[in-house]
């Protein structure tokens, strides 16, 4: 997490040194409580809005009662507060966390419930704690955040250094982008790697990574399924339209939640090396091959 912290801060204060050299150093005071605002906005709307586009809702746990003392003894061991527990329908088998530790919350689905035992599900819900536990959410956000500070500032030097024509604002967006996606590449980097932590810290918890390791092939076996569903339901998206209107909408429906929930899948497909580093997860056959070794 060191190495991880001084990256970001390197990035940031890179930015708000061309900033100060830029605009003068009143733009300090600006930059810092703008930074902090942003991020916290971030932060806060990110968690409300995975969790309202899947439909989560509390875990009863009255019907999952293994699963909320699998959770309550991994907290304790941990000395870490339980997060929430939700359920939600997302069309693939997958689980997730949000927020940070002390008050976070792991959604699981019900594909996923119904797919696994209670070995590997007891794995992926491992995973889950860990990245709460590490604080992985929150390092993931601040990156993010980071990166759009740093382009931001690589966009308004341009506009004001330039002439202010609309050949400068052109220049200054792409710019920007250029910059945050550099930036973005060592984010996601650090992302992967915190994939790979928390495996490790789950296969800890749980006792041996075989559990996990059977879990992550029944996960991406069943995220391909429903990938191949979707696509069949796109294709027959205009032959439903025709035989009527109703059926048609049913489907677009089920497509729009696969699409919603895919940058939160704990599975990844398989990538071309371009597709790997611009991706939050490490590739899966990777991921199997640790915890199985």
């Amino acid at each position: 997490m060191a190495v991880v912290g001084a990256l970001l801060a390197g990035f940031y204060l890179v930015a708000v040194a061309a900033a100060m050299v830029a605009f003068g150093e009143g733009i300090l005071p600006i930059a810092i409580v703008g930074s902090i605002l942003l991020i916290g906005i971030q932060y806060k709307v990110g968690k409300w809005a995975a969790l309202r586009s899947v439909g989560a809702e509390d875990l009863p746990e009255t019907q999952y009662a293994e699963i909320h003392q699998f959770v309550e003894r991994v907290c304790r061991e941990k000395e870490m507060k339980k997060p929430s527990l939700k359920i939600a329908s997302m069309g693939v088998p997958n689980a997730f966390a949000v927020g940070r530790r002390g008050n976070g919350t792991v959604v699981i689905s019900q594909e996923l419930i119904q797919l696994l035992d209670r070995s590997e599900l007891e794995g992926v819900i491992a995973h889950e704690l860990a990245h709460i536990d590490n604080r992985d959410v929150i390092t993931m956000q601040l990156g993010q955040g980071i990166a759009s500070i740093v382009a931001i500032v690589a966009q308004y030097i341009v506009l004001f250094t330039g002439e202010n024509d609309l050949a400068d604002f052109f220049l200054a967006v792409v710019v920007g982008n250029i910059v945050q996606f550099v930036v973005m590449i060592f984010v996601l980097a650090i992302s992967r790697y915190r994939e790979y932590v928390a495996d490790a810290d789950a296969r800890d918890v749980i006792g041996q990574g075989e559990p996990l390791a059977r879990a992550l092939e029944k996960i991406h076996q069943g995220n391909q399924q429903a990938q191949q569903s979707a696509g069949r339901a796109q294709r027959g998206r205009g032959s439903a339209n025709r035989r009527g209107r109703g059926r048609g909408s049913q489907r677009s429906r089920d497509a729009n939640v696969d699409q919603q929930v895919s940058a939160l899948c704990i599975s990844s497909s398989d990538r071309g090396f371009l597709q790997q580093i611009v991706s939050t997860h490490p590739p899966m056959e990777k991921r199997i091959q640790r915890l199985r070794s």
